[in-house]
């Protein structure tokens, strides 16, 4: 799958079959955050990967918006630094780590944005830095149709031509 054709296709996903995620298709939705630019490659973003069941279990019941982290085989806690750009540059590390998984048949979905305090405890995160989002990860748990067909704005509408307005036609 090209990337444009990751980018049209791309759907969240909220639930999950119990199928393990290989150890080469993890690496590689790491190694796409990772190597994801960001300002001044300040890399301000942190990727903690947890498997564990009983874990999985506790950060879905303590996640209001993604209580179904519980039935993925994985979850991905995005953790950044508090510098004037993380915000931007974790985003776009995500987008890349959700991308890559689309690309190896994996499902995810962003859960929270920032305000996940709650959820350092139980990873042992460092007070210094910020629990950004969830992304929870695993094979689809149902067959998803329509895969590309998305309710959007038409381009005319979002995109201009050397001015507000002119369209982009």
């Amino acid at each position: 799958m090209d990337a444009f054709e990751a980018v049209r296709t791309l759907l969240a996903v909220r639930s999950y079959q119990d199928k393990p995620i290989t150890e080469d298709s993890l690496r590689r939705i790491l190694e796409a955050g990772r190597l994801t630019g960001s300002s001044m490659n300040g890399q301000p973003w942190h990727f903690l990967v947890v498997q564990n069941r009983d874990t999985l279990h506790q950060l879905g019941s303590l996640l209001r918006s993604g209580p179904y982290v519980t039935q993925a085989p994985l979850a991905i806690v995005v953790v950044i630094d508090h510098t004037q750009y993380a915000v931007s540059d974790a985003s776009r590390a995500i987008q890349s780590m959700l991308l890559t998984a689309w690309t190896e048949g994996l499902g995810s979905n962003w859960v929270g944005f920032g305000g996940l305090d709650n959820i350092k405890p139980l990873l042992a995160i460092p007070a210094d830095v910020e629990v950004f989002a969830v992304l929870p990860m695993g094979y689809p748990g149902k067959d998803i149709k329509g895969q590309g067909k998305k309710k959007r704005k038409s381009l005319s509408e979002v995109a201009y031509r050397e001015h507000w307005g002119q369209p982009f036609v």
